[in-house]
């Protein structure tokens, strides 16, 4: 009877230790399940982010070559003058562009005055010259040179960060101080979409 006893009792303390191991186990999955959840998670963000990069430096490149084979468009969302007064414009009749060794700027605002090129603004041409690009350390390119013609006598500087193909153009009259900064997108020609008006 003892035995008997002794080994139920056993068993009991057995069942028992195997319930809570089973138990345990079981939130052992359940947290094991949420972490590779969690991994997967962070794997595939990591895994967007860096063909989000790798996106965006393909379009540098792009735009690298379109500014040595001098076939690229700045298309500006945006145009900041000399006393930080900005105005938020629209890109395919806000420009920046060069052409072999012509360069074309562009301003149009959205008013019901048409301005000298027809659509509320002022377009000027002219040759490039004197020009230069240089990449720093760090990957970032500028790009300067002069620009000449009939309405215009200015240097243009382009800066573009490394890693995308967002920029800025400052044009720098000769003649008087009335800089004028664009900042957007640049483009090779083929893949832009500018209306240009009429030139002075």
């Amino acid at each position: 009877m003892k035995k008997f006893l002794l080994l139920l009792i056993v068993s009991l303390l057995g069942t028992g230790t195997i319930m809570a191991q089973e138990g345990k186990s079981a939130k052992q999955i359940e947290k094991e399940a949420k972490k590779a959840e969690k991994e997967a998670k962070k794997a595939e963000k990591k895994a967007k982010k860096a063909a989000e990069e790798a996106e965006q430096m393909a379009l540098f490149e792009q735009a690298v070559r379109a500014i040595k084979g001098h076939d690229f468009v700045l298309e500006a969302d945006r145009v900041e003058f000399k006393r930080g007064q900005f105005a938020y414009v629209t890109p395919n009749t806000n420009f920046v562009s060069v052409k072999d060794q012509s360069a074309t700027v562009q301003l149009a605002f959205n008013s019901p005055v048409s301005g000298p090129n027809g659509i509320g603004g002022i377009t000027v041409d002219g040759r490039i010259s004197k020009e230069e690009l240089k990449t720093d350390k760090k990957g970032n390119v500028t790009y300067t040179f002069m620009v000449q013609g009939t309405a215009i006598s200015a240097s243009v500087t382009i800066k573009m960060a490394k890693g995308s193909n967002q920029c800025n153009a400052t044009v720098n009259p000769n003649f008087h101080s009335e800089r004028v900064s664009f900042s957007g997108i640049l483009y090779p020609t083929k893949l832009s979409n500018v209306y240009k008006g009429r030139s002075i």
